[in-house]
């Protein structure tokens, strides 16, 4: 009866190994549904930035708002009679730019 007990013990533990510790055991099911929610995060995150970056491309070609605007972020651009005023802080040296000559206009 001990001898039976023991061999019946052991055919579970056998059988049992692969369901736990085996290729497609429990603990590696677990690892990957980890792994899948952190994949879906990631795709969640870089769904929102192409959705904003569309809009970005949308709004560029069709209004010229955000053109205006790149243009005098990136660009150091102003408006036709608009003047730029930077402020230093107290202790920053002044920047040395050169500023074009703009011609005079002749005509109207």
């Amino acid at each position: 009866m001990r001898l039976l007990f023991i061999i019946l013990a052991l055919l579970t533990a056998i059988i049992q190994y692969p369901l736990w510790l085996g290729k497609g055991g429990w603990l590696r099911v677990q690892e990957l549904e980890r792994k899948v929610a952190s994949q879906q995060e990631t795709n969640e995150a870089l769904l929102a930035r192409n959705n904003a970056l569309q809009a970005e491309v949308q709004d560029l070609k069709t209004g010229t708002a955000a053109v205006e605007e790149r243009a005098r972020a990136e660009l150091g651009m102003l408006k036709e009679g608009e003047i730029y005023v930077q402020i230093l802080a107290p202790n920053e040296n002044q920047p040395h730019v050169k500023t074009p000559r703009i011609p005079d206009r002749v005509g109207n």
